[in-house]
């Protein structure tokens, strides 16, 4: 795999999508662009809610992207418009310090904060001035990574206007650190695959240090993505936050257990990697050493030694302060366990034995059902749109994504994928008028796809 994105000298008037963002450009601004750049979304397999933890997970990119098209100039200013006229335009100073609104996460903030990650890597002074109109096929608040695909987007455009240069991996551990300014704290999984892809394989990747392996997928099915039409905004709520906060407190607590440094471990990963424990030993441990129940804050701050000020500062995130009671039972469960089951898809895609498409199907299944009562990120239209999938020929389906709303992802043998569509747009879509005719851009296959890129007009 080449070390730094790719720049891919393009006929423009061959690629429709290309063409339609050329003339918007030309119209918005009256030149043409001098450079395009493109970043993919995504769809994760399996290993939910694990990255920021420590843990691998097993994505692979999708076509549904973010592309933005790009001018410079001697403005001082950074001028950003959306082709769809329901976002609004931006224009920033190349000069200033760039603010995020963590409390208003708009789609150019988003953009704003790749931005600012290659500003504040290489130290840049004055930025290149630039006009940009940016455009996106990844359908937003879905689950499939648009927010981060803006973001990764933005980092390859600043990083391209300003003449410098980085490699996929450096990009990728700057636009997930980037995107925090926006205020989730998610680790690093969407940014990786959106970089690291490659066609024709999904990918395991692992974090310290960030790392991609080919995963070759079986013969014999594909994946199919499902929209349940439920939109969340990880950046406008606390649910995201508050499950890295319980996995966070989780980590000290089972540290404490143990007789360990809890006041220098952060993730559940370094748990297991301090103690040299499988994850089933994990998994014995959480049961013996966390309850079931809630635990609130005076039993946390008893149990680390630490003050109700510390707490809130140490342990908790801005959109988090008002939470009292942590449920750390079950989201280390969750952790361990789909910890165990990306490295099991895995180990099944390697070795492909004859029944490999039963056996990633029912860890698909494990996995939605472990999100769904452990983790608690799915909702009613998500299992109810999984089950639909499961009746209609899906051998494994499971939500994707952080959860709330958003996607399901399918595993369909080949022989049942036209029925399967079928049955699902029947079964979900036609009945609730207002999923009606949405099935078009809410219900795909999905193969994998390249990773960002840089475009030239040849």
């Amino acid at each position: 795999m080449a070390a730094d994105p790719p720049k891919l000298k393009t006929v423009i008037s061959a690629n429709e999508r290309l063409q339609n963002l050329k003339n918007t450009f030309e119209t918005k601004y009256g030149e043409p662009p001098l450079f395009y750049a493109c970043a993919p979304g995504r769809v994760n397999l399996i290993g939910e809610h694990i990255d920021y933890c420590g843990y691998s997970v097993l994505p692979m990119a999708i076509e549904p992207s973010i592309l933005a098209a790009v001018s410079l100039n001697n403005s001082g200013k950074i001028t950003l418009a959306n082709a769809n006229p329901l976002y609004t335009d931006f224009t920033v100073s190349c000069s200033e310090d760039i603010a995020i609104d963590r409390d208003n996460p708009k789609w150019y903030y988003y953009f704003l904060c790749g931005v600012k990650g290659i500003k504040e890597n290489f130290g840049i002074a004055n930025l290149a001035g630039m006009s940009c109109v940016v455009e996106g096929t990844i359908p937003p608040s879905s689950g499939l990574s648009s927010s981060s695909a803006l973001v990764c987007c933005a980092g390859l455009v600043t990083m391209e206007a300003n003449q410098k240069s980085l490699s996929k991996v450096a990009l990728a551990e700057i636009c997930a650190k980037s995107e925090r300014y926006i205020g989730t704290e998610g680790g690093g999984m969407d940014q990786s695959i959106s970089f690291l892809a490659e066609r024709g394989t999904a990918k395991l990747i692992e974090f310290q240090p960030l790392r991609a392996t080919d995963v070759k997928l079986p013969d014999g099915a594909v994946f199919v993505i499902s929209n349940c039409c439920v939109e969340m905004n990880k950046a406008a709520s606390a649910h995201f936050n508050i499950r890295v906060v319980e996995c966070r407190i989780a980590t000290k607590m089972l540290a404490q257990a143990r007789g360990l440094d809890s006041g220098r471990m952060l993730k559940l990963v370094q748990v297991q990697t301090e103690l040299k424990a499988s994850l089933q030993e994990m998994l014995a441990l959480v049961d013996e050493a966390l309850h079931p129940e809630p635990y609130s804050r005076e039993e946390i701050c008893k149990a680390l030694g630490i003050t109700p000020k510390q707490f809130s500062t140490e342990l908790l995130s801005a959109n988090t302060q008002q939470e009292t009671h942590f449920k750390l039972h079950q989201r280390a469960r969750h952790v361990y366990g789909e910890a165990a089951r990306v490295l099991q898809f895995k180990s099944v895609c390697d070795s492909e034995p004859a029944e490999s498409v039963q056996r990633l199907g029912d860890l698909m299944n494990q996995s939605h059902a472990s999100c769904r009562d452990l983790y608690e990120c799915s909702c009613p239209e998500l299992d109810q749109l999984v089950g639909i999938c499961l009746k209609s020929g899906s051998v494994g389906s499971r939500l994707t994504g952080a959860g709330w709303g958003g996607c399901a992802v399918s595993m369909v043998p080949d022989e049942k994928v036209e029925s399967f569509l079928k049955a699902v747009s029947e079964a979900y879509y036609h009945p609730d008028p207002r999923r009606a005719g949405m099935e078009k851009q809410s219900l795909f296959v999905s193969k994998p796809g390249g990773g960002a890129a840089i475009f030239i007009e040849e």
